[in-house]
């Protein structure tokens, strides 16, 4: 009886792969007598090369050397009578993409206590930062700092800016 079971089981293997193999066959194309032939020559492609019409344009390229311009984020900023005042979080920019402000972490010990101001971005001053060790100055001092309201994302923000130098905030229609 075991015998007989094996043989069964054999033999549905056997037309099952037979019936595969005729069904392949079935969906292969006919060979072409072409295939053995020796590969004609195609005439040359013309020699103006053809671009798509949505390609883009190659992109423009400036070389800044390594001494003209440095990062911000993260960078320490402090006052002009060399007090901390935090460091720079993140740049704001308008819709044009100028950029306005920065976001400056202010107070707090190791992240505790801290809380994000937005000052304007023409009250920094740049002067010497060669390294990532380098600071940036703020023109203002920690107590004006210290007065001004918390920057939240997506809400309205007070912008504190160096006496006289911040411009209103043109909407772009």
């Amino acid at each position: 009886m075991r015998t007989a079971g094996w043989l069964i089981l054999s033999v549905a293997i056997v037309a099952g792969l037979t019936v595969a193999v005729s069904r392949a066959a079935e969906e292969l194309p006919a060979p072409s007598t072409e295939a053995n032939a020796p590969p004609t020559l195609q005439p040359p492609a013309s020699s103006v090369p053809v671009t798509p019409k949505d390609a883009a344009p190659p992109p423009s390229v400036t070389i800044i050397g390594a001494s003209d311009a440095h990062g911000v984020l993260g960078r320490d900023v402090l006052s002009a009578a060399n007090e901390g005042m935090g460091r720079i979080v993140d740049v704001i920019v308008d819709r044009s993409g100028h950029v306005r402000a920065a976001v400056i972490d202010f107070g707090g010990f190791l992240g505790v206590g801290s809380r994000k101001i937005v000052v304007d971005w023409n009250a920094l001053r740049f002067g010497k930062i060669a390294s990532k060790k380098d600071s940036i100055t703020l023109e203002l001092t920690k107590a004006q700092v210290a007065a001004a309201p918390e920057y939240k994302e997506d809400a309205p923000m007070v912008v504190l800016g160096a006496s006289g130098s911040l411009q209103p905030l043109q909407a772009v229609q």
